[in-house]
């Protein structure tokens, strides 16, 4: 191999990696700017001649924790005129369903129903226990929400105004509660601003990016899909059921409100294994995310650009990275600070220990995802194919 051709090889690799370095800083600048227009509006009120449509609300629950009570509560007390709240538990011995009872003796007046044991019409167990929910559901339109997450008095005003004539469904941006330990504040720092860039960035460009946790949609275009029992068949339905959406002309999106996650265990391992999971996910259904998932990373980006601008202007790499480094964790900080809407319940120091582990730990977590793909779900252990289909392993496969 000639001198000249390695050097045309590198210097083409140098030019693309720059390109994609200058590229991905303008991602940053993009969500920074459109999270703060887009998010925490306050919520008007219509006018009583423009009545609010009916809402039918799933609640898959599976198990409690100590913030479950507080977190379903929350769904009686919204302000909002006519909803009705669907809760499904797949086993008639389930602890949540007394919290259930207790609340719904609580809450007389608000229209809510139990459903247990669900129908198996596929292998994802949540499409499985919500299938009775949805066929008995009401109204037109529907919110899936997860037991973990918290609704303001006007979250589902907020979410029903995003819900424009041309848009099929509207989701709510993961982030999470303020709570104590310093597992919170790696959450929290993770769904400010890793997770919250890319997601502004894909909303701002149309990109499906909807999450499960909270979603509202319309039920007509789910059933023309052939149904929720259709999507059992993927462990991600959440992105399925916004690509059914999506394929039939109507556009999705986020509200102005961020989905407010309060599960009552938080450790380091356990979110770590939910990231795992997640990019399990999205190497399945994304297969390009093994390319560029990595390259988007501080830490590994830092290095390859650091290189780049060595090769294409003879800088200093060390200081292009450290510099590289530093600017990165100064609009983190920004983003985190748009997406919290009022102060930080962490010190600075917090964010420092916090932000590093983050961004340290990602790759490795990436790595181990695109190492072992099966995954463990609820009582389960699947494998994904290629596009998202999934299928049922044994529950003995190392994972």
């Amino acid at each position: 191999m000639s001198h000249s051709y390695v050097d045309f090889t590198c210097l083409v690799a140098a030019v693309a990696v720059f390109v994609f370095w200058i590229g991905y800083w303008f991602v940053h600048a993009l969500a920074i700017a459109y999270g703060k227009w887009k998010l925490h509006h306050k919520s008007c009120k219509l006018p009583m001649e423009t009545p609010y449509p009916a809402v039918s609300i799933l609640k898959p629950l599976t198990g409690v924790d100590v913030n479950l009570f507080s977190n379903l509560e929350t769904f009686f007390t919204m302000e909002y005129p006519v909803y009705e709240l669907l809760f499904c538990i797949s086993d008639e011995s389930d602890p949540s369903l007394m919290l259930v009872k207790k609340l719904i003796e609580k809450y007389p007046k608000v229209d809510a129903r139990i459903f247990v044991g669900g129908e198996k019409v596929g292998i994802n167990p949540k499409i499985n226990n919500i299938q009775l929910g949805y066929a008995s559901a009401k109204y037109e339109l529907f919110m899936i929400s997860d037991a973990g997450v918290r609704m303001k008095e006007d979250t589902l005003i907020d979410m029903v105004q995003h819900l424009k004539e041309d848009v099929g469904l509207i989701h709510q941006m993961p982030f999470v509660c303020d709570r104590d330990g310093f597992p919170a504040v790696l959450e929290k720092i993770y769904f400010g601003t890793a997770h919250a860039r890319i997601y502004l960035a894909a909303d701002f460009a149309g990109v499906n990016c909807a999450t499960g946790m909270s979603a509202l949609m319309r039920k007509k275009l789910i059933d023309d899909a052939g149904g929720l029992k259709a999507f059992g068949c993927y462990l991600a339905e959440d992105f399925f059921l916004a690509k059914a959406i999506k394929d039939r002309g109507w556009k999705i999106g986020i509200c102005s409100q961020p989905a407010w996650q309060n599960p009552g265990v938080c450790h380091i391992p356990t979110f770590q294994k939910r990231i795992i999971r997640w990019a399990k996910l999205r190497i399945a259904m994304v297969p390009s995310t093994i390319v560029f998932e990595p390259l988007s990373e501080c830490m590994m980006l830092g290095i390859l650009a650091a290189w780049s601008i060595y090769w294409l202007f003879e800088c200093d790499p060390l200081a292009v990275y450290l510099l590289h480094v530093l600017f990165w964790f100064l609009l983190d900080w920004i983003l985190l600070s748009i997406v919290q809407n009022g102060p930080l319940p962490f010190s600075k120091f917090e964010f420092v220990l916090g932000w590093f582990l983050r961004e340290l730990s990602a790759p490795f977590l990436f790595l181990n995802a695109l190492l072992r793909p099966a995954i463990r779900w609820k009582a389960g252990v699947y494998r994904l194919k290629w596009g998202g289909v999934v299928e049922e392993i044994n529950p003995t496969v190392k994972l």
